[in-house]
């Protein structure tokens, strides 16, 4: 996969919690630093009181990398680790979603990577959840999903919701190494989805 071919702004999201989402954007905002300044923003971060909280995954980014050019911002904190509504509710909290639209936004100085919260339907107000908020910025995304079991399912569902919702996926990307997946299942599901979808499906090493 060519990161540096991928457009700015662009959404990293994911097929659900846990598929690697920060080690992909790690892996796209290393790539891009090589020519010049990358924001990494993430608009809704659960399960931590602070912004250099070590399991903020601006905080994991920022450690991994280590790189000059690189900055990170972060926009709703909530201390549950639930989805960003439960957890708001948890703290008497509403989370300003126009705000959160606005702050992505803004422009940034080089290119900017925003990271998505858990998968794309997790709540984030009554009535609303995280695909239909963010499809009124119109930014492309990648979607990450797991390399072994079940991964057809929630990848296929995923990038059905996208489309239908005319995003933009510059490309799926399965990521064995958050699943452990033995790399010939990983191979016969990336040729699977090949032909189910009308998008590049590539394979994180």
């Amino acid at each position: 996969m060519d990161f540096a071919a991928l457009p700015s702004p662009l959404w990293v999201l994911g097929t659900g919690t846990g598929v690697g989402k920060t080690h992909v954007s790690a892996c796209i905002a290393r790539t891009w630093a090589q020519s010049g300044p990358v924001v990494y923003r993430k608009p809704f971060q659960t399960g931590v009181d602070r912004a250099d909280h070590p399991e903020a995954d601006a905080s994991v980014l920022a450690s991994t990398l280590r790189a000059p050019g690189i900055s990170t911002e972060n926009h709703t904190l909530l201390k549950a680790p639930l989805s960003p509504m439960a957890a708001a509710l948890r703290e008497n909290r509403t989370i300003d979603l126009a705000d959160a639209a606005a702050w992505c936004r803004r422009p940034g100085e080089g290119r900017v990577l925003l990271e998505g919260v858990g998968g794309l339907m997790v709540p984030l107000a009554p009535r609303m959840h995280f695909l239909a908020w963010a499809t009124d910025l119109h930014i492309p995304c990648v979607l990450v999903a797991l390399g072994g079991l079940g991964t057809l399912n929630h990848t296929l569902l995923s990038a059905e919701a996208l489309m239908l919702r005319g995003w933009r996926i510059e490309a799926v990307l399965l990521n064995p190494g958050a699943d452990d997946a033995p790399a010939d299942a990983v191979e016969e599901n990336a040729a699977l989805l090949r032909g189910f979808l009308p998008l590049p499906v590539a394979i994180l090493d």
